[in-house]
């Protein structure tokens, strides 16, 4: 191993006790008071089902499958974290929390993997090996960047429950918002080495709230989401607290950002001084177009798709208002009804034009169709349309799918990939090329679990597997799993 290198070493234990996540998971129910808890008693039922499902694993290796990497290079826990095998990190607590599906992001060359660590106050950096996929962590400074510095990382400002990260087209910079410091802090990331450095005095981070440098930003309330755009000119904020998107242009040499001042530089349900939106309740997911030119949002208190037409000349985002900017899961004012969307939660784009979303309390993967002309969603018809783990009428039926989370497709369009964090569970889904509809892998390859979910490969610390994250080739998937404080690494067989 080169010099500098934090050998991730195995490290043997008894297994992890069970142990109360934290206020995450509460925050989201208290707030979301159309969200209802969990039924025990239904998983059980389900599980009763699964456990009577085909265990037989499909002859050879069939495409999309995911295989964990063997020993500690299969997964990385938080060095105060028991676990069998797994390596181990600094700066890895509560990675991917509840609040936030967007944890872990890759730079666009794949040398380079960032987390999210909520409980950490940090961003955990791997440097990754292209070939093996396999993540190492530097020493010190160059391995993580925390508040006050923390366990010998570099010191960030307003990074308090980071919950959300993205890398620039460019590799220049990351961004990461932080749910209760009400923030989003800006980094330059060094080419070479992954490393990052956060930019100086108010460029440092923009807040909703008063936090010491940071620059004044609007609609930040509860920050879940951050993403860039295709050509990296702006940077969108989704707010869960806020029922609201935030707009920020971005230097294309600095990465610095800046909110405008008018009503463009917000769109929210009911923020004075934001452009008006509707179904944005609690936006949770956010995807834009290949093209540039569609915003769409996960509403997980509207139970909502929204549509948002982004002008790719000045980055405002505008909805319209004849019924094709959102569908919801019921009946609302100006926007088409769709179904099995409560809890809306992950929205990821595919290149071809289909739009995926996970539900959290629908448990399910919901299609839509994209015009290419207006950027407007159509749910699939039938079977199609809705992928869910409780049978429901007119959907496919999923497996190990309880309160889906993350979402991920392969950059060839074939699979997609879901997180299941009740469940702890990655699902693995073919999506049909032409159609777009997806369809669960059958067998034992179709997800991927601890053992006590029946009918799946094992897999090592995914307890609350919550974001996941697709190498730039395809060859490899990475997921965080709040519960286990862990990163898993798999091989994605093509």
């Amino acid at each position: 191993m080169s010099a500098g290198r934090n050998r991730l070493a195995p490290r043997v234990h008894p297994p992890l006790p069970k142990r109360r996540l934290s206020g995450w998971l509460a925050a989201a129910l208290v707030v979301s008071v159309a969200l209802a808890p969990f039924a025990p008693s239904a998983f059980a039922t389900a599980d009763a089902h699964q456990a009577r499902q085909p265990k037989q694993q499909p002859r050879g290796e069939r495409a999309g499958t995911l295989t964990q990497l063997a020993g500690a290079s299969g997964c990385i826990l938080d060095r105060s974290a028991p676990g069998a095998g797994c390596g181990t990190a600094r700066a890895l607590k509560g990675p991917g929390p509840f609040m936030g599906s967007r944890a872990i992001a890759l730079s666009p060359d794949g040398k380079s993997v960032y987390v999210a660590s909520s409980r950490s106050d940090a961003i955990a950096i791997f440097r990754r090996n292209r070939r093996s996929g396999e993540l190492t962590q530097a020493k010190g400074a160059a391995g993580c960047i925390a508040a006050k510095g923390a366990g010998r990382c570099a010191v960030a400002i307003g990074l308090d429950g980071p919950n959300s990260v993205a890398v620039s087209p460019d590799g220049r910079n990351v961004y990461a918002t932080s749910r209760a410091s009400n923030s989003i802090s800006v980094f330059q990331r060094d080419q070479k080495t992954g490393a990052l450095t956060q930019l100086p005095a108010s460029a440092s981070c923009l807040a909703g709230v008063p936090v010491p440098v940071c620059a004044v930003g609007r609609a930040l309330v509860g920050p879940d989401v951050v993403v860039v755009s295709p050509k990296g000119e702006n940077v969108y904020v989704g707010s869960f607290f806020g029922n609201a998107v935030a707009v920020f242009d971005r230097d294309p040499l600095s990465g610095a950002l800046t909110q405008p001042g008018d009503s463009s530089g917000c769109i929210a349900e009911a923020i004075s001084g934001c452009a008006l939106g509707v179904a944005l309740g609690a936006p949770e997911g956010m995807a834009i177009s290949g093209d540039g030119s569609s915003v769409y949002v996960a509403g997980a208190l509207s139970n909502a798709v929204v549509t948002l037409a982004r002008d790719q000349a000045t980055g405002t985002l505008t909805q319209a208002s004849d019924g094709s900017g959102c569908i919801v899961g019921g009946a609302l004012a100006g926007c088409t009804a769709g179904v099995e969307l409560s809890g809306a939660n992950a929205v990821a784009f595919n290149p071809g034009g289909d739009v995926y979303v996970t539900s959290l309390f629908s448990n399910s993967v919901t299609a839509f169709t994209r015009s290419r002309s207006t950027g407007g969603l159509a749910q699939k018809q039938g079977t199609a349309g809705c992928l869910i783990w409780l049978r429901a009428a007119g959907c496919s039926f999923g497996r190990a799918l309880r309160a889906p989370e993350g979402l991920a497709i392969s950059p060839d369009g074939a699979n997609v990939y879901v997180a299941a964090f009740a469940s702890s569970a990655i699902d693995v889904l073919d999506r049909g090329k032409k159609a777009g509809k997806v369809k669960q892998v059958p067998g034992r390859g179709g997800c991927l679990a601890p053992r006590s979910v029946p009918g799946c490969i094992h897999a090592r610390a995914l307890r609350g597997v919550s974001s996941l994250a697709l190498s730039p080739d395809g060859h490899f998937l990475y997921s965080t799993s709040f519960g286990s404080d862990a990163v898993d690494i798999f091989r994605r067989s093509k």
